[in-house]
């Protein structure tokens, strides 16, 4: 099962992709956040067989939703209209930072921040240690 990750964001859209053995999550494209993402996606989900999407849930520092997790209520409510595929919302801190400490030479990060959501998804349904992957 191959799965499509997402950091969304309100200027860009990072995604990533798994493998088709849904063990590992490989950064994949940014797109602009516009009104051509959706469909975009669309044609990543269909050229890459994609079955499930996982997108991380922003939250603030104290865990409750911010600014950020409104938009991508919505953004979700527009997926599951055009992809009918499942989408599963991944808990995320500072998933951008964290791609940042690894990508420093890299100007944009946001495929490697939906690789990191991705990942963490796939080995909690892998029952695999996160520390196991590296």
């Amino acid at each position: 099962m191959r799965y499509l990750g997402i950091d969304y964001g309100t200027k860009r859209i990072g995604l990533a992709i798994s493998d088709e053995g849904g063990t590992l999550a490989f950064p994949y494209a940014i797109l602009e956040n516009s009104k051509s993402s959706l469909g975009e996606i669309k044609t990543i989900c269909a050229h890459e067989a994609v079955e499930t999407i996982i997108i991380g849930e922003s939250m603030d520092y104290k865990g409750e939703p911010n600014i950020v997790k409104k938009e991508i209520d919505k953004f979700i409510v527009e997926l599951r209209k055009v992809l009918g595929i499942p989408i599963i919302e991944e808990r995320e801190f500072l998933s951008t930072q964290q791609a940042r400490f690894y990508q420093m030479k890299r100007k944009r990060v946001d495929d490697s921040a939906a690789a990191i959501i991705l990942q963490s998804y796939l080995d909690r349904k892998n029952n695999r240690p996160i520390l196991e992957t590296l």
